[in-house]
């Protein structure tokens, strides 16, 4: 009964993969298409910032995509969004440790958005 109890709590406490080794910010490198420096507005549900281009910033992870609304020093303006996307080794943990997904779905930890972007500018 003392084994059962023990493998049950494992599987358990392993049971959000993403949540427990994933860290919840992701570095995002920013610049703008035409080389100049300039200021930028980020959002997400679950974050917003302020920044400065060219930068790496941390962002919280999200599911949902991160919008930008920026212009640079010369008044060329650029907006739109950067897609989230999977880490997919950690969603096979995630179904491997039998919470399909749901505490990853959750925390939005498994979630990832490019390393880099180039921000257009008209």
């Amino acid at each position: 009964m003392k084994n059962i109890i023990i493998i049950l709590l494992s599987v358990f406490a392993l049971t959000s993969c993403g949540t427990i080794v994933n860290d919840p910010n992701v570095p995002v490198s920013l610049s703008f298409s035409d080389g100049s420096d300039g200021k930028c507005k980020l959002n997400n549900k679950r974050a917003s910032y302020s920044v400065s281009i060219p930068s790496t910033t941390m962002v919280r992870r999200s599911d949902d995509a991160l919008r930008f609304d920026c212009e640079s020093e010369n008044g060329k303006k650029g907006y739109g969004s950067i897609p989230s996307g999977m880490e997919g080794g950690k969603v096979a943990a995630s179904v491997f440790f039998f919470d399909l997904g749901i505490t990853d779905a959750i925390t939005d930890k498994s979630r990832i958005y490019p390393p880099s972007f180039v921000i257009p500018v008209n």
